[in-house]
């Protein structure tokens, strides 16, 4: 039977066994929970939740749509010169169990999934839902490292609320500073038309520094520069939340509040690969906001796994060159 799982950091051969068969697992990787005693160093993870969302839903459904997209994934990384799945031990850790009319108490088992897992060791790799999700995923991890957040989006997601409700997709980076949970925001790919001139003064009102870098900024300075910005930038722990809709629609159309004008998937995956040159410990990542209804073809979600791969190299590069 030689399509059965086999260990931490062992994907399921697909010259043995055809990627359209056996259970949907991210990279075909095996399930398990288990992490300490099996060596494990990163992990996947979903959070199947959209009950932040202000517009289209959907995104409840990206983990699993996700898995089924990287199955096309391969052991080596050829851009990157590494095995990350083997540097890793990776292992699907399956989905947390969120409550989908709650923000509140899924944001509570969100942190109490992510403390398990790195408590066990590991650097979680997230598969959103609606953006909502990070607060409760800082709030295990923000603990522990106070990272600086990288956060590629075409939207600030510091409002104070919406409708009165201080829970949801746009408000969790305002949530997370005002809960002592971050030391810095660096946020890459801010585009389209704001409420008001106003909702540009709260980087220069926060108690932590906020720099963004805008779309605009990026077309008029090219990805070399930017990729150049971050190496100055980026030290110590850092957190990566890498929103679906900094991509340009054209690319990834799967998503609820889409912005025209975003970076193309070439771009996206040359900036996370380019993370693995510079300096900084990475203590986890998540990719959010893919809408799989809205997207029939499958690339949307195909392009987030492709860029949870790539983030998974950067950890193990990181690794192998003893950056823990």
């Amino acid at each position: 039977m030689g399509w059965v799982f086999g260990g931490a950091g062992e994907p399921l051969d697909s010259l043995k066994s055809p990627r359209f068969s056996q259970p949907i697992t991210f990279a075909r990787l095996p399930f398990i929970r288990d992490l300490k005693s099996n060596g494990v160093l990163g992990v996947f993870v979903g959070i199947p939740f959209d009950g932040g969302a202000t517009y289209y839903t959907g995104a409840r459904l990206g983990p699993q749509f996700i898995r089924a997209e990287s199955r096309l994934l391969r052991p080596y990384n050829m851009d990157l010169d590494v095995y990350p799945f083997k540097v890793l031990r990776a292992v699907d850790y399956g989905d947390i169990d969120v409550v989908p009319t709650n923000v509140i108490k899924t944001l509570d088992r969100i942190e109490d999934g992510v403390r398990d897992i790195i408590n066990q060791g590991a650097t979680p790799f997230i598969a959103g839902g609606d953006h909502s999700v990070t607060l409760g995923i800082l709030r295990a991890i923000g603990k522990r490292y106070k990272p600086l957040v990288l956060h590629f989006d075409s939207h600030f997601d510091y409002w104070d609320e919406y409708w009165g409700e201080r829970y949801t997709h746009g408000t969790w980076v305002r949530r997370a500073i005002e809960e002592g949970l971050i030391s810095g925001v660096v946020q890459v790919g801010i585009r389209g038309p704001q409420y008001d001139k106003a909702d540009l003064e709260y980087p220069r009102e926060s108690p932590v520094p906020i720099r963004v870098i805008t779309m605009s900024e990026v077309d008029s300075k090219g990805i070399n520069w930017l990729i150049n910005e971050l190496r100055g930038l980026l030290r110590g722990p850092v957190y990566i939340s890498f929103d679906i809709d900094s991509i340009d629609p054209a690319f990834a159309p799967g998503t609820g509040t889409r912005e025209a004008g975003g970076f193309t998937s070439r771009e996206a995956l040359t900036i996370v690969k380019s993370l693995s040159t510079m300096d900084f410990e990475l203590v986890g990542f998540d990719l959010v906001e893919v809408l799989p209804p809205l997207d029939p073809t499958g690339v949307t979600s195909l392009l987030a796994a492709n860029i949870i791969y790539q983030a998974m190299s950067v950890k193990a590069k990181q690794l192998s060159k003893g950056v823990t």
